[in-house]
């Protein structure tokens, strides 16, 4: 993320904006600049005095004005973070008035997890206009960018994951960052060298290297009846852990892909792997299971699976039908997507 660099290096060099209003949907990014500056801007012998962590909640937005107009103790700036600010949202919009008599000593950041301005309203404008406050927006990756993300982060931990390990990774926790990062870190107190391989994940996050909607795809994918049916009877007798929304909308989105695959080869069966993948969007490590799909599937059969995909979802969600098993719904989708 450019914004996160950019905001981080600015930090670096001691280069600090007087309001930092951190807000979206994707709380992970939000935490992580928050406790850098908790543990950068203050000086330990100042926390004392010059650092103060309120929460929406607990305040008033004319709480926080009037301490972010206090002059530091016996320091040079005062850090004032605000945690949940998204409990003053219908008040959240007075912090204007901040700005017309800014205490430029004092660092003021809001925590405004879930949610986001309207940046048609006066505090929005007033940030925009500012130069000395910044909105820093933190967006959920998209499903297709996880992976990336993963082995990034691993990389900056200067550790190493096979890709394998990734994608069991981005399966069982999706695009939740702080779940990731804190099994990572708990990967790494274990971690005996630098490479995080697909048995450490499956010991020590509690995948099912056997049981997971990842080896279902394998099945499917080379055509192997008896072991996604295996998969699917484990499903139904742990429904809780094994959502069916979940392997529906994964099997969905392999055979969206397959169909992808099918296009791409065709409009250029010379095009090399890493342009194949690029294009519909997959990890070049991945792309050898849809060219074994593709033979399994031909491009008729697989626009045929993702509509029996839709259809099966919309049973399971009782359109059109009586309500029926976990496991009714998955030998049913299977038996469609195999014959």
């Amino acid at each position: 993320m450019n914004e996160l660099k950019k905001l981080l290096a600015a930090f670096k060099k001691n280069d600090y904006k007087s309001v930092y209003f951190l807000m979206g949907d994707e709380p992970f990014y939000i935490d992580y600049i928050a406790h850098y500056l908790q543990q950068n801007v203050i000086s330990e012998e100042e926390k004392d005095f010059n650092q103060t962590i309120v929460y929406g909640k607990d305040v008033s937005v004319n709480d926080i004005m009037s301490q972010a107009r206090q002059y530091p103790f016996m320091g040079d700036k005062m850090l004032l973070i605000v945690k949940e600010a998204q409990d003053l949202v219908k008040t959240i919009d007075q912090f204007a008035d901040y700005f017309k008599a800014i205490q430029p000593t004092t660092i003021v950041v809001f925590c405004y997890k879930y949610k986001s301005l309207d940046k048609r309203k006066a505090l929005y404008k007033a940030i925009e206009k500012s130069e000395h406050a910044e909105i820093f927006e933190s967006n959920k990756l998209k499903d297709y960018q996880v992976e990336a993300w993963v082995k990034n982060y691993v990389s900056d931990q200067n550790l190493e994951i096979e890709p394998k390990a990734v994608a069991m990774i981005v399966e069982f926790l999706g695009n939740d960052l702080n779940k990731i990062v804190n099994e990572l870190e708990k990967i790494k107190i274990i971690l005996k060298d630098t490479l995080i391989t697909a048995q450490i994940v499956e010991d020590n996050i509690g995948i099912s290297k056997e049981y997971n909607n990842f080896e279902l795809i394998n099945a499917i994918t080379h055509k192997n009846e008896a072991k996604a049916f295996t998969i699917a009877k484990h499903f139904a007798l742990n429904t809780k852990n094994n959502p069916f929304v979940v392997t529906t909308a994964l099997l969905y989105n392999f055979f969206s892909k397959l169909l992808q695959y099918h296009g791409a080869v065709y409009k250029n069966a010379s095009a090399n792997s890493n342009d194949v993948a690029k294009s519909i969007g997959v990890n070049p490590y991945a792309l050898k299971d849809y060219q074994i799909a593709s033979k399994n599937y031909p491009m008729k059969k697989v626009s045929e699976n993702i509509a029996v995909i839709r259809q099966i979802d919309l049973k399971s969600k009782g359109v059109n039908a009586n309500a029926l098993s976990h496991d009714d719904l998955l030998k049913e989708l299977l038996i469609k997507l195999f014959r």
